[in-house]
């Protein structure tokens, strides 16, 4: 029984409401602000807009990204970083800047390493296009042989 007991315990919470007359009305509106506001998520974590990383309060650095941002975003996944991203298109491909916050900084220090050196790994593959290509002119170079029409063999 005592056990019950503390479980109801750990459920309540107070609730004040100055009111002239205090109505089942008015209390059901109380109680149900009180859930709104106790529903509202605290902080958003991962990707979200500027204006929500600003309202946190928190101080804002940023980094400036020449391009391939979804990668970037999966390494931010993976350390979890608070961050918005902005493009910017004064300069053709448009570069992204990664705003997050200045707490932040050392897994984002960790997390850009990472990123850096998957878009270095990435550089230093050959592209598939481009050896199909250097395939492609290997194939023409080679000369087809030819059949001897009089007796029915190739010729080298």
């Amino acid at each position: 029984m005592s056990m019950e007991h503390e479980q109801v315990n750990d459920k309540t919470v107070a609730l004040s409401i100055k009111a002239v007359k205090l109505t089942g009305r008015t209390l059901a509106r109380a109680m149900q602000a009180f859930i709104r506001k106790a529903k509202k998520p605290k902080e958003k974590h991962g990707k979200q807009s500027l204006r929500s990383l600003t309202k946190q309060g928190a101080s804002l650095s940023d980094i400036e990204i020449p391009s391939g941002i979804g990668t970037f975003k999966r390494t931010a996944r993976k350390y979890n970083i608070d961050f918005a991203v902005k493009r910017d298109d004064s300069v053709s491909p448009p570069n992204w800047v990664v705003f997050f916050k200045a707490k932040d900084s050392k897994a984002l220090e960790s997390a850009f390493n990472e990123y850096s050196k998957s878009v270095l790994k990435h550089k230093q593959k050959p592209s598939m296009l481009n050896k199909l290509e250097q395939f492609k002119e290997l194939a023409k170079s080679l000369v087809p042989p030819t059949k001897n029409r009089d007796k029915g063999e190739r010729e080298r």
